[in-house]
């Protein structure tokens, strides 16, 4: 890295301007088709930011390292966190912590590279679009391990990285982790009927059923994008998160301004998919849209009925994606019940840097068995996907 780039840091996105941001790779948003990812703009950023949703109160204290040339242009920047826990981030450790403490360590505060509360593959080591990239990218990951070691902290993880981006990180020192997502990926259908057939005869017989059965009781389903996004919309799709969401997890992280300040800066980037019976919305689920994605993350209910959230969650964007052309559905973390309707096994990556010797060789021995159990799992789980043998999908 030339003398003349410097790494700062930013403990807020109101100290970094949106136009020099979004002048990074995957944060401008591009025409269809483009590597444009809504979450690493600083509109949703910034938003999780301003709506007190990931601040120093939370345990989301902002790190976020800029490295910029003498002349204060920005070439690069990796989102960073120093946190006081473990939540909210979809890629868990609390068995390293855990053990590390009772071992007379102390695992927190540690550094955290990603996304608060979006468990999204995407770009980490952000550089400018069209530019050799491969210099700044080796000096943001150096720049994090020199931040480990100021902050005192006892490790480093950047979590859902592209897989291109993790040499990088394996060259300076960090651990390989892998876990698995299910997508569906869109092999160019005209309808969710032409997808249908490239299923076997008994799982696309179990579909139709089951979407016939959760849109019984006279439920119907609206798609709102754009000017649709009311702030009427949203008070009611936030009573779904919060009736779901604190059952599920106890207290949900996206306080009601977030919600606002999405509709107002990325209305055209999102969907909500919402459920009504009776003349009033009973459940709900939100979307981002990228160049090439459709982005599935949480969803919530008022009222139970069978079937109602694979319909809402699943095949709705299925829908959504054959309809605007996208190539994939990303329908968040985990879940194998994801498989029986066309989202497939896809292996995700992420990155750890652990200060501690220790601690450190423990982990990498335990990484080595986890990946290889990540891949026999997905080697599996394709085997048994509900596609015809022949045109099953592959990621």
């Amino acid at each position: 890295m030339s003398d003349a780039v410097t790494i700062r840091i930013a403990q807020s996105f109101s100290e970094i301007p949106a136009a020099r941001w979004n002048m990074l790779s995957g944060a401008a948003k591009g025409k269809r088709g483009s590597a444009y990812n809504p979450f690493v703009s600083h509109a949703y950023l910034s938003a999780l930011e301003e709506s007190g949703s990931a601040t120093a109160k939370t345990g989301w204290l902002g790190q976020h390292l800029l490295m910029e040339s003498a002349d204060g242009q920005l070439q690069g920047a990796l989102v960073c966190y120093l946190k006081s826990h473990s939540q909210g981030e979809y890629v868990f450790d609390h068995g390293w912590a855990d053990a590390f403490e009772r071992a007379g360590g102390r695992y927190y505060p540690k550094l955290q590279g990603s996304i608060p509360f979006t468990p999204v593959t995407g770009p980490r080591l952000l550089t400018v679009t069209g530019q050799d990239g491969s210099p700044v990218q080796d000096g943001l990951a150096a720049g994090l391990k020199e931040l480990t070691r100021r902050h005192d902290a006892s490790s480093a993880h950047v979590t859902f990285v592209r897989e291109s981006e993790m040499p990088v990180f394996e060259r300076a020192g960090f651990l390989h982790r892998t876990d698995q997502q299910f997508h569906f990926l869109n092999e160019g259908y005209g309808s969710h009927s032409d997808f249908l057939e490239t299923l076997a005869s008994r799982k696309r017989k179990a579909l139709k059923k089951e979407r016939r059965t959760a849109l019984e009781n006279d439920i119907t389903i609206d798609w709102l994008t754009g000017s649709d996004l009311t702030e009427a919309i949203w008070d009611q799709f936030f009573g779904f998160y919060m009736d779901t969401g604190g059952r599920k997890w106890g207290r949900p992280y996206l306080t009601r301004a977030f919600y606002s300040l999405i509709g107002e800066r990325m209305a055209d980037d999102i969907v909500l998919v919402m459920a009504r019976r009776n003349g009033r919305y009973i459940a709900g689920a939100i979307n981002f849209i990228g160049g090439d994605a459709l982005y599935g993350r949480h969803w919530g209910c008022i009222e139970d009925h069978p079937f109602l959230h694979f319909e809402v969650c699943y095949h709705q964007a299925i829908d959504f994606a054959i309809a605007k052309g996208l190539k994939r559905v990303e329908a968040g973390a985990q879940g194998e019940h994801k498989l029986a309707r066309g989202y497939m096994p896809v292996t995700t990556h992420s990155a750890h840097y652990i200060s501690h010797p220790g601690l450190a060789r423990a982990v990498s021995d335990y990484l080595v068995r986890e990946r290889r159990d990540v891949e026999e799992t997905a080697e599996f789980l394709a085997e048994h996907g509900p596609f015809r043998k022949g045109e099953r999908q592959d990621d």
